[in-house]
């Protein structure tokens, strides 16, 4: 067993690179989302009863996830951490996963990490230590020069929309526009400038794993010329040649954007 897993090994390594080569000046994504789905699945698979097993498996990948994005020259990173539906898990698993949240938010924090962070979500449907983490990560790495990694936490992409047009129409009663002078005016844009993502490019590619092929509620409104990529590896599992293999596929497609 120890030689078949050392020849596959090998012949995983000498693909990589391959991959690595052909992506060499290839069109790639501004701006990568990541569904990290299937870490509870991935424990179950080898016989683990405790799930959290799986979610601190996934999270360990995250620092991994990041350093291939920054070779691959990716500026923005958005990592689908916690949805507002998994808000209704036992309470037990959610503490747990919350937990662990915070653990990622401080550790791509600490010194020595590039990246900024930045947490995206409805702070309201979070326990206040939660959100007291994520603004310190906020804060602790606002200056850095790295990409900016977003964290939705809390996180569901209807919520999002309608936090965007009552920040919209808060911030028109405030300069006391007529609901008549709104509707006159509103564009498209304006709304896009009240999402939690505002001055970031959209979405380039989605990356789903586990093999499940839905957005779940990711970035409902970004992704309307987003490109997407499912694959059937659990996140825990989630290697640099699957994430090469992405890249690869989005540099294939030829991006129309209705034209």
């Amino acid at each position: 067993m120890a030689v078949r897993r050392q020849v596959r090994d090998a012949i995983v390594q000498i693909y990589e690179r391959r991959l690595a080569r052909a992506l060499e000046g290839a069109d790639v994504p501004r701006h990568v989302g990541v569904i990290m789905d299937g870490n509870r699945r991935w424990a179950r698979s080898i016989g683990l009863e405790d799930v959290a097993h799986g979610h601190r498996r996934g999270a360990d990948k995250i620092v991994d996830l990041l350093g291939w994005c920054d070779d691959a020259g990716v500026s923005v990173v958005t990592l689908f951490m916690l949805s507002t539906d998994n808000l209704s898990r036992p309470e037990a698993e959610l503490r747990t996963l919350l937990q662990i949240i915070e653990d990622v938010a401080v550790d791509l924090s600490r010194p020595g990490r590039p990246w900024q962070v930045r947490a995206m979500g409805a702070p309201e449907v979070l326990p206040p230590e939660t959100v007291a983490v994520l603004k310190q990560a906020e804060e602790d790495t606002r200056d850095r020069p790295g990409a900016t990694v977003n964290l939705a936490v809390g996180y569901g992409g209807r919520q999002e929309i309608a936090d965007a047009v009552r920040s919209l129409l808060a911030e028109h009663a405030a300069r006391g526009t007529t609901f008549e002078e709104l509707v006159e005016s509103l564009e498209v844009e304006h709304i896009a400038e009240h999402l939690y993502t505002r001055g970031q490019p959209d979405p380039d590619l989605v990356i789903r794993t586990s093999g499940e092929q839905r957005l779940s509620g990711f970035l409902l409104w970004q992704t309307a010329n987003t490109e997407f990529h499912f694959t059937d590896v659990y996140w825990p599992e989630f290697r640099r040649v699957d994430f090469l293999r992405a890249l690869r596929d989005y540099s294939a497609r030829h991006r129309r954007f209705g034209s």
